[in-house]
Parts: structure tokens; sequence; C-alpha cells
């Protein structure tokens, strides 16, 4: 019977709970009758009858505009027994005043004690019917600690009770206070314990519920807990289940960003809307990792217009499709422009600046693939330096106010084409502010965290296929920052422009890629298989530096950097060229490229200001040497000569 009820319609459980309410609720007004008379047998007139009416119907129509049916049983927290209570005293107070009015024989304390009564037969039984319900259903086969008892602790244990999949078998905790009690009938323990719970209840994961604490405690919290064989999970921040922007069951995975990241600083609302509100907006590559967040955090500070350029057909429509949800949601008045089109496409570009009037421009497309643009020298430099400066000089003719240049740090002392590419498209707009009424200006930093051009979602793919997961050196090593933190920081850099500077962002320590993926299985309840631990789940392999890449990145290229009004953001003084100079050098470039001379190509990137000292010969895979040549016109011939006989 039970069974079916539960099984039954929510319009069905509703009439059942009125139903009941209506014959308690007159039940506990003969309860208090009968016990302020110290009798049973009680004859109401059919005046009391009509009090006991008025009451019923009151306090039903107070449960439902309470929401006390909405609430479903099994999951019934402390807003259904604040219903309760409310409903009860508004039940109590009608009962007394029906009674006093039409002069009803009901005795004076009797509403006292029908509020006690209804509150034991109204509320006493929904709490049997979720302890019961919970009983009867079946418990979640992966057994389950949680590591905080505090309000967000508690909420996930009530969220997981009917879960079939999960079954929480105690707390983890830091306050001595709560060890050796009980939390929501599960006992609570140190996190010294962990390990011997582990083995005891065979637990695969650790669900960490930490609610509002300090960033430095919560990653010396993960960095113990990660040691352990099992699975890292974390739920969402308490303000946002609170808020009810998310639902306490959203469990994620700990992800390696919520190590390497910092403490954010607050941006600052006048650098992110000084080339934003009410402008007329265009991220280049707006389907990129770096442009689509660009344009995230532009939309929150209210752009006339916001043009998305975009070369790859489904990354526009993916950020599109994204940013009118948000739109939509926030009641935002922003125009998205999506346009298809590529940054070698100067005509397409300067009409698109002026039909919009664009304001303020990021330029964020560009080819960041180190191993790619060393095999495609030829369209690296055409995409990366002239695509570069079709956008400044259509910038030019369309009369935006400023540019920013997305840079990395791979364009300092680069020894690769892709770093030598954005070095040379960093002279190229410095040379172009000396004589412009555009400003322009650069951005450089180093990776981004879960870029499509990261480790990070390489190494999660490695691991979810079982390893093993390749680095191409033991001591490689790399700055990383947040792409939400990069973005933002390079708005607010925009905005301090004067001209033809090259920005740099404080990226924190570096990281040694190796440590990265052993923290990333670990963080996966996996261990690193090894000389020491040979029976481990999954190996790390070295493969050797790539072709042109560095074991350490840089930032500046010389010593003379200066602060901002900003603490993360630094001003560098480098050399460049005139425009006359830089004119030269890349109209040479742009006839070796027309011409496929890569060698020529690469000795004049070499010749410049650029720093560049290439760390491994030609990789272009349309490369040939002059023996390859010949050999092929001695083929040629002779293949002729076959066919003429």
């Amino acid at each position: 019977m039970i069974r079916s009820l539960l099984d039954s319609t929510r319009p069905t459980k509703r009439f059942v709970s009125v139903a009941y309410d209506v014959v308690a609720l007159s039940f506990s007004l003969y309860i208090a009758w009968a016990l302020r008379l110290g009798q049973f047998d009680i004859a109401p007139k059919q005046i009391d009858l009509v009090c006991l009416g008025i009451t019923v119907c009151v306090s039903i129509t107070a449960f439902i505009r309470l929401g006390l049916y909405r609430a479903i049983l099994r999951y019934m927290a402390q807003d259904a027994a604040v219903s309760i209570a409310v409903g009860l005293a508004i039940s109590s107070l009608t009962l007394a005043a029906s009674s006093f009015f039409l002069q009803a024989s009901i005795p004076r304390s009797v509403p006292v004690i029908y509020l006690l009564t209804a509150s034991f037969l109204i509320g006493l039984p929904r709490l049997m019917v979720r302890n019961l319900v919970q009983m009867l259903l079946p418990i979640g086969d992966t057994k389950v600690l949680i590591y905080g008892a505090g309000s967000a602790g508690r909420m996930l244990a009530d969220s997981l009770r009917p879960s079939h999949d999960y079954q929480p078998v105690a707390f983890l905790d830091d306050d001595p206070r709560l060890w050796n009690n009980k939390v929501k009938g599960l006992p609570v323990f140190s996190s010294k314990d962990a390990e011997k719970l582990i083995k005891k209840h065979r637990c695969e994961k650790i669900f960490i519920a930490l609610g509002a604490i300090d960033r430095p405690t919560r990653l010396m919290i993960i960095r113990q807990l990660e040691k352990l064989s099992v699975q890292l999970q974390t739920i969402p921040p308490l303000e946002e289940l609170t808020s009810g922007q998310i639902k306490v069951e959203e469990i994620r995975d700990i992800q390696i960003e919520d190590l390497l990241g910092r403490d954010p600083v607050e941006p600052d609302t006048r650098l992110m809307q000084s080339n934003i509100s009410n402008k007329s907006v265009m991220v280049t590559g707006a389907g990129g990792s770096i442009g689509s967040e660009l344009c995230r955090q532009i939309i929150q500070h209210q752009p006339h217009t916001l043009i998305l350029f975009e070369l790859n057909e489904y990354n526009l429509y993916a950020i599109v499709e994204e940013l009118e949800a948000t739109i939509q949601h926030q009641n935002l008045t922003v125009k998205l422009i999506p346009l298809l089109g590529s940054v070698q496409d100067k005509q397409r570009l300067t009409n698109v600046m002026k039909l919009h009037h664009v304001n303020t421009l990021y330029h964020a497309a560009a080819y960041k693939h180190v191993p790619l643009v060393e095999q495609n020298i030829i369209e690296g430099i055409k995409n990366n330096v002239f695509g570069t400066l079709n956008c400044a000089q259509a910038a030019e003719h369309a009369g935006v106010n400023t540019f920013v240049l997305i840079s990395t740090d791979k364009a300092v002392r680069p020894t690769n084409l892709m770093g030598a590419s954005k070095r040379l498209a960093e002279l190229t707009l410095q040379a172009l502010n000396d004589n412009s009424q555009t400003l322009f200006c650069m951005v450089r930093f180093g990776n981004v965290l879960g870029s499509s051009g990261s480790v990070v979602p390489k190494f999660r793919q490695q691991i979810n296929n079982g390893g093993p997961i390749t680095v191409t050196h033991p001591e490689i090593t790399r700055y990383f920052m947040t792409i939400k933190e990069a973005s933002q920081l390079v708005i607010q850099a925009g905005a301090m422009a004067e001209g033809g500077e090259v920005f740099v962002l404080e990226m924190g320590e570096p990281v040694k890629i190796a440590d990265m993926a052993k923290e990333m299985i670990q963080l996966s309840g996996l261990n690193v298989r090894d000389i020491n631990n040979p029976d481990g789940d999954i190996e790390i392999q070295y493969t050797g530096l790539r072709p042109g890449e560095k074991l350490y990145e840089e930032l500046l290229i010389g010593n003379n950097c200066q602060g901002t009004t900003h603490p993360r953001i630094m001003r560098s003084e480098e050399e460049k060229l005139d425009w006359h100079a830089m004119e030269t050098l890349l109209q040479e470039m742009q006839q070796q490229c027309e011409s496929l001379s890569l060698k020529k190509l690469r000795e004049t990137i070499i010749n410049a200001p650029t720093a560049y000292q290439p760390s491994n010969p030609i990789q272009d895979l349309t490369h040939t040497t002059d023996s390859d040549l010949a050999s092929k016109d001695t083929q040629l011939k002779a293949s002729n000569v076959v066919e003429m006989k």
C-alpha cells in the first residue's frame, strides 16, 4: 500500500494530504476540548461545528498558500516545518476569533491546547512518513564520506539519503567539538581518520562540502585528501545553493583549475566599463577559448553592440547560442552580430568595422598551437602577422578608438614560429601606433587553464582513457591563469592604454607540467604508476621536447618593466621599429610567403628584432631541400622520356 501511494500521481498525493489534514485538525480540536474538560463525552453545539468548519477551511487555505502541499514528504526539510508552524498559528487564531465572535461554547483555553495537539498530529506523521520512505528507498551502491559537517555538508547529506547512487557513511570535520557526535544521523570523525574509514567502509569518493572558506585553507584540505586512493568531488558554493541558482545534487569533480587558480582580485568596474559600456565592441576569434570568455565578460558591462568575428562556423554558433541565453536570462540589451570571416580578408574587416561603427576591438584570432605552426609556417605567418596587420589597418580606416592584441609569453625570445609571429604582430602594432588615431596596445600572458591549447583537457582525456599521460620533459615549466581572470585583466589593461604599450600580466608562480599531471591523476582517485609503485593506475611517459618548445617560458624581453594602478598588470618598455622599417620588413616577408621561400622567410624573421632563435631545422610539411627538388626534377624528366617512347 505504501509503495503504491509513493508511486501515485502528485494530485493524488495532495488529495490524500488535504484529506488527512481535515481529519487531523478536527480530531485535534476534539482532543483539546476533551483535555480541557477532563472528559471525552462532549456534545458540541451547531455553532461549535461552524467554528470548526471555519477553522479547517482557513487552515487548509493557509497551508496551500504557504506551499505545504508542494513539499515532497521524502525531502521535507526546514521550510516545510516553518510552513506547518505558521499555518497552525493561523489556525489557532482563527479558532479563537471565530469562537469569540460567534459566541460558541468552546472554552477560551482550548485554542492554545489545540495548537499543541494539531502540531503533534500534523507535523509528527509527516516526519514519520519521511523517515519511513527513506528506509524503504534503495541504498546507493557507492559509499562516500562528506568532508564538512556544516550547513553545506548537512544539505548534501539530506540530498544524498534518497539517492540511488550514493550512500554517505560519515562526516569528516576539523572541529574537535563535533567529533564522536552524530550530525544528520551520521558519525563525525577527524580528517585524520579518513584513510581508516575508507578501508573500513570501502568508500570510493569524498564529497567536499566546505561552504564559505578561505582559499588557502581549502587548498590545504584538498592537497591533504588527494593523497588518499579515492576520487574527490565538491558541491557548489553555499551562496549559490541558498540563492537557488544551483542544486546541491550538482556534484562535480575537483579540477586542476581549482588548485592552480589564485584568489581573484576584484575587477575595477571603471576599467571594465571604460571601453565597453554603451559602445560597439568587436572580438576577432570570438569562438576560441580566450575570445569566447572575452565575449562573456563584455556583455556583462552592457555594450550597445557586440560583433563576434570568427572563422569556425560551429564555434561561432556555440558562443552565440550561449550568449543569447545569458542575455535573455539576465534581461540585457546587448545586440549580438555573429559574422563568419577570416582576418586575412582585409576588405571584409574594413566593411564590418565601418558598418557597425566599432569603438573597441579585441584581436584574439590567431594560430596558437606551436607544433602546427611549425609544420605550416607560411599559413602561421599570414594569419598571425598579416592577419593582425589587416585588422589594425581596417581599424584605422574605420576610426576604431582602441585596438587590443592578445599576445603570448611565447613571443619573448621565441624558439618557435608561433612565438616569433606573435612578436612580429606586437612590433607591427607598435610601429602603426606612432602615427595613428587608433590606440594600439598588446597584452601578453602565459597559458590559460582549460583553453583549446592547454595540456589540461589533453591530460584529462588521457586519464579517462586509462593512460598513459604524455609529458614532453620532466622539467618543463609553464605559467597558468584561469580564462576568466585573463579575460578580465585584458579588458582592464586595454582601458589603461595610451598607445603602443606592451602590458604583461602577473602570472603567479610557474608550475611543473609533470607535477600537474601527477596531481590530476590523484584527483581522479588513481595512483601514478612508476618504479616505486609498479601497481599504480596511470603511467607518465616523457616523449621529449617538441619542435620549437622551450623548457621555461618568459614574460619580459628586457628588465624595463613598470607597475600600473592594477596589482596584476605591468607595463613593459621594449625595442620597436618605426613604420618605415616595419613596412619594409613586412613587404619582404609577404614576397617570401607568396614565393614559398621558407628558408629566406625564416632568415628574415631571425634577422628582425624578434630575438627569434629556432631550436630545430625547418619542420614545415611542404618544405623541400634543393636536393629533393633536383631528384624530383630528374624523376619527372625520366617519366616524360618513357611516355614519349
